[in-house]
């Protein structure tokens, strides 16, 4: 009776143990399996960019680099991906953000003020913003890489309301 009750414990620590490394990386959308990746991006903000897979279709993306907007600026992204051309390469992903923009910056968001527009241009102060993106990403097959192309609207909020657009081009590497 002991032989077999310790039999079935060890049984079930190994399928156990074999469980939680064959679960963890099926969650992860990233290249190869991966959750965490870092490279750079050019265009709105030009400079550095990190993402991290949450859940197998979604992800927390944060960019920092230069821009009109306030330099450093500071991007932090919730994506949702979406395998609308039914492709285990190519998806569709959109979700909102924050943009911060910080020290001197031309503002780049037109603004009314009775009939007449305004381009917002400060010395200083920091750059308040939200954005929705939508973009296309590659993940070639066996590959530690993810090309990426993303766009959409960024409505300021200080130091003055206005609408700008953001756009960028970039590519992550999965260690």
């Amino acid at each position: 009776m002991k032989k077999n009750l310790k039999h079935h414990i060890s049984l079930l620590a190994v399928l156990l143990t074999m469980s939680v490394f064959t679960v963890s990386p099926i969650w992860s959308q990233g290249p190869l399996g991966r959750q965490f990746g870092f490279g750079i991006t050019l265009g709105d903000p030009l400079g550095g960019t990190i993402k991290y897979w949450t859940a197998q279709n979604e992800a927390l993306v944060a960019d920092i680099g230069g821009d009109y907007f306030g330099s450093p600026r500071l991007d932090i992204d919730y994506y949702w991906h979406f395998n609308a051309f039914n492709s285990s390469v190519v998806k569709l992903y959109a979700g909102p953000g924050l943009a911060l923009g910080f020290g001197d910056g031309n503002y780049g968001l037109w603004y009314s003020h009775g009939h007449d527009y305004y381009f917002i241009r400060d010395n200083g102060g920091t750059g308040v913003g939200v954005h929705v993106l939508i973009g296309l990403n590659i993940i070639p097959r066996r590959s530690p890489i993810e090309i990426y192309a993303e766009f959409g609207p960024l409505i300021g909020i200080t130091p003055a309301f206005g609408a700008s657009f953001d756009a960028a081009l970039g590519i992550r590497f999965y260690p």
